[in-house]
């Protein structure tokens, strides 16, 4: 059996490992802010901490920050890191930078539950959860890491369909024993799985985008099996729930499908479903995957979108593509076939 990782662990949970191995009560602070804020690699370099500690903790313990496996990069700058999970499975992160900003856009499961018609993760079906500790390595290990501006939780697999690992990895970013970072650099989408929904608002201050690809509950069923489960019109209400304040963001991403979605009719019920809730939509351009008879809607259509939005009071952005080349642009995400191949490799 393998050391357990001590990177992901938050600060009460390295608590419970100095109190089980008898070390001082502030033997804890001190390791957090090993991992987090110095980010060493090994725990002899954790030089505060004794000799005799250190050996401890060594028997059952590692680092565990996890190296990525490959790396692309796109004509626009964009670039894609791979990173290992357990033996057989992998998951991808996509390093966006612009001129304001350099975004991590980090995975939570390897593959998807959600089956979405519209995206390549789903496609891949679902093969495992991330840890906390996987999710914020992603952060930790690309090159870019002392550059990185804001992180989105936008990759493979569904946030809330994790939510304890998720809220882990988050109380990690943003407390003072950890990164530090203010939640509002921080983004989390959802498809709309409501229980999980309610805990995210209550238990973190970050920004929140959902989901909606569509106002209509047939249209949007057969986009997004979710809807059979959590309808929009519900997780609409549970926002309404909440006063959000002035500085956490609540956005809508609607990918944008020829002949589908992208209609005035669909506009305005996008008008009349967010109307009541401070919030911004931003319309994405659809990247073709294999096996679905989907097309992207034209820039000239998106425009006309944006104006309807625009003129009813909807703020609405047209979201600029990024990574298209290398499959990391939105809903591109998919390491299907390294899954497969590895799997033939067992048997």
């Amino acid at each position: 059996m393998g050391k357990e990782a001590l990177f992901g662990k938050t600060l009460s949970e390295l608590q419970g490992i100095c109190k089980e191995l008898g070390f001082p009560g502030f033997t804890a602070k001190q390791m957090a802010d090993w991992l987090y804020k110095k980010k060493i690699n090994g725990i002899d370099d954790m030089l505060n901490i004794s000799k005799k500690n250190r050996d401890i903790l060594n028997e059952k313990y590692k680092v565990g920050l996890i190296a990525y496996d490959k790396v692309q990069e796109s004509v626009d700058g964009t670039k894609k890191y791979l990173f290992r999970s357990g033996n057989n499975q992998f998951v991808e992160a996509a390093y966006i930078p612009s001129e304001n900003r350099k975004t991590l856009c980090v995975s939570s499961q390897v593959g998807c539950k959600m089956a979405c018609l519209f995206c390549m993760t789903g496609k891949q079906g679902f093969q495992k959860n991330l840890t906390a500790g996987e999710i914020v390595n992603q952060m930790v290990s690309i090159d870019e890491k002392d550059e990185l501006t804001n992180v989105v939780y936008m990759g493979m697999g569904e946030p809330m369909d994790n939510i304890e690992q998720v809220l882990k990895s988050l109380e990690i970013i943003t407390s003072d024993w950890g990164f530090a970072w203010s939640p509002r650099r921080i983004n989390v989408s959802t498809i709309g799985v409501a229980p999980a929904l309610r805990r995210f608002i209550e238990e973190s201050d970050c920004h929140l985008a959902i989901s909606m690809h569509s106002p209509y509950n047939n249209q949007r069923k057969e986009l997004m099996p979710i809807e059979n489960v959590y309808p929009i019109e519900l997780i609409i209400d549970i926002l309404k729930e909440y006063d959000f304040g002035r500085q956490r963001r609540i956005s809508f991403e609607y990918i944008m499908f020829e002949g589908v979605n992208d209609t005035a009719e669909h506009a305005k019920a996008l008008v009349r479903l967010v109307s009541g809730l401070r919030s911004r939509v931003n319309l994405i351009k659809f990247h073709p995957i294999p096996d679905t008879p989907l097309k992207g809607s034209s820039q000239q259509t998106m425009e006309a979108f944006k104006d309807v939005l625009e003129k009813k009071g909807v703020i609405a952005t047209i979201r600029k593509s990024r990574g298209e080349d290398i499959y990391a642009a939105c809903g591109l995400l998919s390491t299907r076939n390294m899954v497969q191949k590895n799997e033939e490799k067992d048997y």
